[in-house]
């Protein structure tokens, strides 16, 4: 049958099959929000119905400043079905970049948490596309004049929607990247590649979201559609969690115990602040229920995932992606041929970027645009191609990021092994050239981490007048513990060559960070990055 991929079947799928499956949202003042799916279905109806009343039509934008929450769910699912398009605002940019993004989507509404009205006039008088914004009241506040209360909206709308027959080819929703080179460029997925993206993380041998799981999105829904996990959750029939603005380790942990979560997924920043509270209060939260923590956003450290498992039976599932992917590209799953392998083979192999995800296709290439072989060690810019991957951004920008022969470079330097499990070495724009060679900065930055009082590193490129570049390392140390840098620098020198070796190391108390919580590298390079100048 001529069957459209759309995320309406979602809401058709999940009326008829799930509606007794409970969704859990955590508000401003830590109080809990419960609801089913029938309940949220309701409330996509009422939503789509009062959009068409404001005047919104099939392509325009809804924009969403929020939280992980039930409300932005909601519009996930309703801007969509009803031939909308949704796009998720980055609350962790500055409001001149959001300002800019607004714009450059041609946002109609905006969808706001009360809690964010701060960061929203910040950048709203610079947006004239804007005609009406819907207050999500998550603490209770005043909305202020002209703005519509979402509640109210809802209650003023029929039970019932008569939802559109949509091409799957239609766009669904409009993220864009971090923008740390230039401005963000926006991303469009359709609904095919959604559908397409959520079928297949349900698959056993990439997340295997189930209707049995209870999944806590730790990992923003204002980036990257959350990694395609509401759309998977609701397609899978699993119950959801969501921890609002509480991000921190404790107030997690307390959703994992609670709600008995079985399926999680942060950036690695997350999870190490939660193994470090792990170690420190043993036996305080019990984490017994949860099958799988999934990694991804930013390399996760060797260290960090033996350290779940060793000393608290969490098993760590790493991943890669990218905004341009929809976002999910690989998964560092061990074959089965390989599970008897020893374990620092299987920690390899899981700590890597691991294996294509079905329908994405890998290569990687030289400086000539030859594809290189796949021995585990020549590196080379990784590309990729597959139905969820971008084939252009939004307004035709940054053309020279698609090759001619449809493949997409993804700007990261990596090896590429014969079981195909591919390794990031490096973004083509931070590995570090000394003397000819190419110096990892992810490889020392992983060796650093596994020193015991080491709780983050981060390895840039300082000027040297004599190799051109060399390693220097930030590091961050574990409460109340410390090392010399002859200390980390011997601990390196037991897995690098000398020339390999950081030239300096910097104690800092944080590393910064992109807004979606990468290292931010040019921060350092600019504060740091010449010292070594004049070295000989």
């Amino acid at each position: 049958m001529e069957f459209p991929l759309t995320t309406t079947h979602f809401l058709e799928r999940a009326r008829t099959l799930f509606g007794d499956q409970e969704i859990v949202s955590r508000r401003p003042d830590k109080s809990l929000r419960r609801s089913t799916y029938t309940e949220m279905l309701v409330r996509c109806e009422k939503l789509a119905a009062a959009l068409v009343r404001l005047g919104v039509k099939q392509g325009d934008r809804v924009a969403t400043l929020s939280w992980n929450h039930q409300p932005h769910l909601e519009a996930y699912l309703a801007v969509s079905a009803m031939g909308a398009v949704v796009h998720t605002l980055n609350l962790r940019l500055h409001p001149t970049e959001l300002a800019y993004i607004a714009t450059h989507a041609e946002d109609k509404v905006v969808i706001v948490d009360r809690s964010l009205l701060g960061l929203y006039d910040k950048f709203a008088p610079n947006v004239r596309s804007i005609e009406h914004v819907i207050v999500v009241n998550d603490d209770g506040g005043e909305i202020g004049p002209g703005r519509l209360d979402y509640e109210t909206l809802l209650a003023a709308e029929a039970h019932g929607f008569d939802w559109p027959i949509l091409d799957e080819k239609q766009a669904a929703m409009i993220c864009y990247t971090s923008g740390t080179t230039g401005n963000p460029k926006g991303v469009v997925y359709s609904h095919r590649s959604t559908c397409l993206h959520s079928m297949a993380t349900t698959s056993v041998d990439l997340l295997a979201v189930s209707e049995s799981d209870t999944i806590l999105a730790v990992v923003p829904m204002f980036h990257a559609a959350a990694w395609g996990l509401p759309f998977a959750a609701i397609l899978a029939g699993s119950k959801m969690v969501f921890p609002g603005p509480h991000l921190d380790p404790p107030s997690l942990l307390d959703l994992i115990q609670r709600e008995k979560v079985t399926f999680a997924a942060g950036v690695p920043t997350i999870w190490l602040g939660m193994l470090q509270l792990l170690d420190q209060q043993k036996g305080v939260y019990d984490t017994s229920t949860l099958r799988t923590t999934l990694v991804g956003g930013s390399a996760a450290p060797p260290s960090m995932i033996e350290g779940f498992e060793k000393r608290h039976g969490i098993i760590v599932l790493h991943a890669w992606g990218m905004t341009e992917m929809n976002p999910l590209g690989t998964v560092a799953r061990v074959k089965h041929k390989l599970a008897k392998a020893d374990y620092e083979t299987r920690l390899g192999l899981r700590s890597s970027q691991g294996l294509p995800s079905m329908w994405v296709e890998t290569r990687h290439v030289g400086p000539d645009g030859r594809e290189l072989p796949r021995d585990g060690e020549t590196m080379g810019e990784l590309e990729v191609r597959g139905p969820w991957v971008a084939r252009s951004y939004l307004g035709g920008e940054g053309e020279d990021r698609f090759t001619a022969d449809g493949w997409f470079k993804t700007g990261d330097v990596v090896t590429i092994d014969s079981e195909g499990y591919v390794r990031i070495t490096d973004r083509a724009k931070d590995v570090i050239k000394s003397g000819g060679e190419w110096i990892s900065s992810v490889a020392l930055e992983n060796a650093l981490m596994s020193h015991g009082s080491v709780l983050e590193a981060a390895v840039f490129a300082g000027q040297h007048e004599k190799w051109g570049e060399r390693p220097i390392a930030a590091v961050v140390f574990k409460t109340g513990q410390r090392a010399t840098p002859d200390e980390l620098r011997n601990h390196l020198a037991a897995h690098f060559h000398k020339m390999w070796l950081p030239d300096e190391f910097v104690i800092v108390p944080q590393i910064p960070r992109t807004s979606t919580g990468k290292f931010l590298k040019t921060k350092l390079r600019e504060e740091f990055g010449g010292i070594l100048k004049g070295k000989g």
